[in-house]
């Protein structure tokens, strides 16, 4: 357990360092929630991959998804490689920072609102990212319990909880973004490292890779081993919940916005995607091997450890209890990193969007800059607060009475949010076309679909009609996906039958592309004829 402590603490210690560092850089509300627009390629690339990649998908997702594909979860991880990063990079990432910077939009709601000169889009956009990150921040405390309860047995997990909110709080009050990023680079090395190293121990505990998969098709059968695994039409809608939904989400579009040049764009499509491939794809590959360490029910298919059926976040930490404590204290710097860059980006994204596009439109008094910078930091505050109490409280509740809401919640959050804006956003970016009333369309379908979804969960009720239940409303990932599709596809479309915006004014807005800029020959071929 020394050992441990001694990961811990000066993990910790390094965090907080980083935000005292770059507090100077804080001082104004585009330094803090910006960077000022300066965040080299590096830094972009580590805080877009770390903000991806959390506590749930390394021991909730790979737990569950491996227990039900095999090896064949590994395309998840692939998936969020290239259709996850590598694509936003290509699609999104230079239209974004250019467009964003001539709006003057710090956040996805006021893109919305410059974009589509409607304040009603950006009060609606900014309700929407309000209520779904909240329950979204909180599901990253999960993870961690069972990762701490191996590691530090008889150690209140409460505390483990209080500790990393407040540590997290801290370095994103006194640095914002800058430390943020920083710290995203930081941790994303430690996750790199730390992947790598698990996947390691854990193989070479069944005699390395082609033993464990011989093992595997003993025990659990070929399919789990196969390329496809046992259902490949589940395993494509988790590609594209996983994957597309990066298109979407305001914390992982934002990355965008802070951008410093054109070769960070070059740079950082190459990086993300790379530690997007050891992450996921390593996330999700030691996922697979999950069967080799619990049983399957025969009547339900769930994980059996120990007698008992045990939900799927229990198959990753039962896959690291026998390994050294050095491995045990590099997965937890591991989960930690995952879990503390994407908290702090969800908190920065939820504390400056509530402020610049709740809060200040409906006053009738403008708010300075230092009290916004105050009300943003205030509400960081409250939104870790939030979310520590509603992770305390779920994991302290008695069997059987957890907060089935809030657990359902988590599971719809994605889909609500990046099947409201994906469409609106991708579209806004390229096509002069498109108009309020598909956005508005986009912004209900996105939410009414994931509420639905959530109460189908929680109340069990059918539609009778087997296309709805059995495959659009199956499961969160279902809805979900198809909240995200239908987006892409109805905004263009409703966008043919509804009323423009003024020719001049959507001119204005995509002249940012047709601004002239002088380049070096060494950053652009251009050959002259010779005379």
């Amino acid at each position: 357990m020394l050992i441990q402590i001694i990961f811990l603490v000066a993990f910790f210690a390094l965090m907080v360092s980083v935000g005292f560092y770059y507090r100077k850089k804080a001082a104004s509300v585009e330094g803090f929630v910006l960077g000022s627009r300066g965040a080299g390629p590096w830094l972009t690339a580590f805080a877009f991959g770390t903000s991806y990649f959390s506590a749930v998908i390394f021991v909730g997702y790979a737990g569950q998804f491996g227990w039900n594909f095999g090896i064949s979860s590994t395309w998840i991880g692939l998936g969020n490689a290239f259709i996850g990063s590598l694509l936003p990079w290509v699609i999104l990432g230079r239209r974004t920072r250019i467009m964003t910077n001539h709006l003057g939009s710090k956040t996805m709601p006021e893109f919305f609102e410059a974009r589509y000169d409607s304040k009603t889009l950006k009060l609606i956009s900014a309700i929407i990212v309000f209520v779904f990150l909240i329950p979204y921040t909180a599901s990253l405390y999960n993870g961690l319990s069972r990762l701490f309860s191996m590691a530090f047995p008889g150690v209140n997990y409460t505390i483990c909880i209080i500790i990393m909110s407040l540590l997290t709080c801290l370095y994103v009050l006194l640095g914002g973004y800058m430390a943020t990023a920083m710290n995203d680079f930081i941790q994303g090395i430690f996750m790199l490292g730390g992947i790598v190293a698990v996947i390691a121990a854990v193989l070479g505990q069944n005699g390395g890779f082609t033993k464990s998969i011989e093992k595997l098709a003993v025990q659990s059968g070929w399919k789990y081993t196969s390329f496809f695994g046992p259902d490949i039409l589940f395993l494509t809608f988790v590609v594209i919940l996983t994957s597309l939904g990066t298109w979407g989400l305001p914390q992982m579009v934002g990355k965008f916005y802070a951008i410093k040049d054109e070769d960070s764009i070059k740079k950082g499509t190459v990086i993300s995607s790379v530690f997007a491939v050891i992450v996921a794809g390593g996330c999700y590959f030691l996922g697979g091997f999950s069967r080799l360490f619990a049983q399957a029910d025969t009547a339900t298919g769930k994980p059996i450890i120990g007698g008992e059926i045990v939900s799927y976040d229990r198959l990753v930490p039962r896959m690291l209890e026998n390994l050294g404590p050095v491995i045990i204290g590099i997965v937890l710097v591991l989960v930690l990193s995952a879990s503390m860059s994407t908290l702090s980006s969800l908190v920065l994204t939820s504390g400056s969007t509530v402020t610049l596009d709740l809060i200040a439109p409906l006053r009738k008094k403008p708010i300075s800059e230092k009290g916004k910078m105050l009300l943003i930091r205030l509400l960081i505050v409250c939104f870790v607060l939030i979310s520590a109490l509603i992770a305390i409280y779920q994991v302290n509740a008695k069997s059987g009475s957890s907060v089935t809401f809030i657990a359902n919640l988590m599971g719809v959050s994605w889909g609500a949010l990046a099947g409201s804006f994906i469409g609106p956003f991708l579209w806004g970016l390229y096509s002069k076309k498109i108009t309020r009333t598909s956005v508005y369309i986009s912004f209900f379908i996105g939410v009414v679909m994931s509420l639905v979804q959530l109460i189908k969960s929680l109340t069990g009720f059918s539609f009778s009609v087997d296309f709805l239940d059995n495959l659009v409303f199956k499961t969160s990932i279902h809805s979900g996906s198809f909240a995200m599709i239908l987006g892409l596809f109805l905004v263009p479309v409703i966008s043919l039958f509804t009323k423009k915006q003024s020719d001049s004014r959507v001119e204005e807005i995509f002249s940012c592309y047709k601004k002239t800029v002088t380049v070096k020959a060494t950053d652009v071929l251009k050959i002259e004829d010779e005379k």
